[in-house]
């Protein structure tokens, strides 16, 4: 598979001439679903979830579809019938030819007093996980990692304690639109040593076989 890094959580797999993308939200490029021939969305989170930019990538390709779960579903299903699938933990499906596992309940802890809300993660071909705003282990072994390095919901020692846990061959930077460039070497210098995996980091645009 080729992985591009969008903005943000965004990423875009490619293989076979198709093309899937995860969670193209309002952190990420205006285009960061277009051309996709599956969308998935791990959560109803602005900086995940864009309504006008699903709406648009939807009507652009009426062979698209979404997979997401049910409070973003409800908001687009009767606009694309039969194109928006509800799942959750322990689904399985074929997105545009990728194998797709469904793993998590909830989002991170935001804080106490904010109630949590659904959040699943996708593991994809077996190979590529990708989170959302939860650090869940699937039950599974994973190559990539797609690794959520800041955000309101976690520290950093959670962030290198999760890559010990996955122990994957390579873990890949998202959620980090709000991470500036000074931080980063101290991010990338903490997550690299302690973590135990090949950390590396991709520009917005940047691509990787994986």
């Amino acid at each position: 598979m080729k992985l591009t890094k969008k903005s943000h959580a965004c990423v875009r797999l490619e293989k076979d001439g198709r093309t899937l993308v995860l969670d193209p939200g309002a952190f990420s490029e205006e285009d960061a679903a277009a051309g996709a021939d599956a969308i998935l969305v791990t959560h109803e989170h602005a900086d995940h979830f864009d309504e006008g930019r699903l709406r648009a990538a939807l009507d652009a390709n009426p062979a698209a579809g979404l997979w997401t779960l049910a409070s973003v579903a409800e908001k687009l299903a009767a606009a694309f019938p039969g194109r928006v699938h509800t799942v959750g933990h322990g689904d399985t499906f074929t997105a545009a030819g990728f194998d797709v596992q469904v793993h998590g309940e909830l989002h991170a802890v935001i804080h106490p007093d904010i109630p949590r809300i659904t959040n699943v993660g996708y593991l994809v071909d077996g190979a590529v996980f990708h989170p959302g705003d939860a650090l869940t282990v699937p039950d599974h072994p994973v190559d990539t990692l797609l690794l959520p390095v800041m955000a309101p919901w976690s520290k950093l020692s959670e962030v290198v304690d999760y890559v010990r846990e996955i122990k994957p061959q390579r873990a890949y930077d998202i959620h980090d639109a709000l991470l500036t460039d000074l931080a980063r070497p101290i991010y990338d210098g903490l997550v690299g040593g302690l973590g135990g995996a090949d950390h590396q980091r991709l520009a917005p645009g940047a691509s990787a076989e994986v």
